[in-house]
């Protein structure tokens, strides 16, 4: 999924983070980190019981920011930066037609590290949301590492995909999901999992509905989806399953788990792209069909 080049882009409100030193006693975990704990940074929620908090002020960070400067949708199709910003665009777009009284999150686009109430955000740690700031962090650099870590190709509509994720933590925190279900562990029927896959669902809602979505001179913002970046999506999904992960460390424990399958996270995409918001209920699943 491509962004019409002419489409206007430029209401977006991403910011650039300044470079920050790494916070005492703090730091990102590492890719092999990762693999080995399953400690949830891929699309996570919250990591400051995780990669630990710090001493510097979080604020310090954002009062450095810089607006990108991102005005069409030809900059959103070659820019990895200016492709989340125009996705912040349309999620916004999205999300106030579907919860009332929605407020945004504010997206932040970072490369290396930077501070955060939840902690330090890198690319090694990946994308994640951080609830008390009601923020989305992601490095762009966090998809190469998805093509070479993690065997996907991570294209447009990957990329779309993922930011939709963190963008449905934001809409699971201020509808009261968090606080519904709270965490009580690990495992395949976990709440934990249960969130992550309502994520992956509201993700996949929004993509099946961006497309008719319009900039102000009544041009769409999109252009249909193709196959192929459909199954790159769905490849992504399967990326970051538990199971895939742990394969590569030679290991699969069900137990640990805390975003759920291959097969459960590429079902719940398809669930919300083919049926909407309606279909995003992951609680009222019993586990046997989670």
């Amino acid at each position: 999924m491509t962004f019409n080049p002419d489409a206007d882009i430029s209401g977006h409100r991403t910011r650039r983070p300044g470079r920050t030193a790494a916070i005492a006693g703090g730091g990102g975990i590492g890719i092999l980190a990762i693999v080995a704990l399953l400690a949830g940074p891929l699309f996570g929620i919250d990591l400051s019981g995780l990669i630990g908090g710090g001493t510097q002020d979080p604020s310090s960070a954002q009062s450095e920011s810089t607006v990108l400067a991102c005005d069409t949708g030809q900059q959103a199709n070659t820019d990895d930066d200016c492709r989340m910003a125009g996705a912040q665009l349309l999620l916004d777009d999205y999300w106030a037609q579907h919860v009332e009284g929605y407020t945004p999150p504010q997206l932040y686009v970072f490369q290396g590290q930077t501070s955060t109430q939840c902690g330090t955000a890198s690319n090694s740690v990946g994308p994640f949301y951080c609830p008390p700031e009601q923020g989305v962090y992601i490095d762009p650099d966090f998809f190469q590492i998805m093509r070479e870590q993690f065997d996907a190709s991570a294209g447009e509509l990957a990329q779309l995909y993922i930011v939709g994720h963190e963008w449905g933590h934001h809409i699971q925190n201020i509808t009261g999901v968090m606080d519904a279900y709270p965490n009580n562990g690990t495992g395949p029927e976990s709440n934990g999992v249960r969130i992550e896959l309502q994520a992956d669902c509201y993700a996949g809602a929004w993509l099946a509905d961006v497309a008719e979505l319009k900039d102000p001179d009544g041009r769409n913002y999109l252009e249909p989806p193709t196959e192929a970046q459909l199954t790159d999506a769905l490849n992504a999904a399967m990326a970051v399953g538990d199971d895939h992960i742990q394969e590569q460390s030679g290991f699969v424990n069900p137990e640990s788990w805390t975003h759920g399958s291959s097969d459960q996270r590429q079902g719940w995409f398809a669930s919300g792209y083919q049926n909407g918001l309606g279909s995003c209920d992951t609680f009222a699943v019993e586990g046997s069909r989670l």
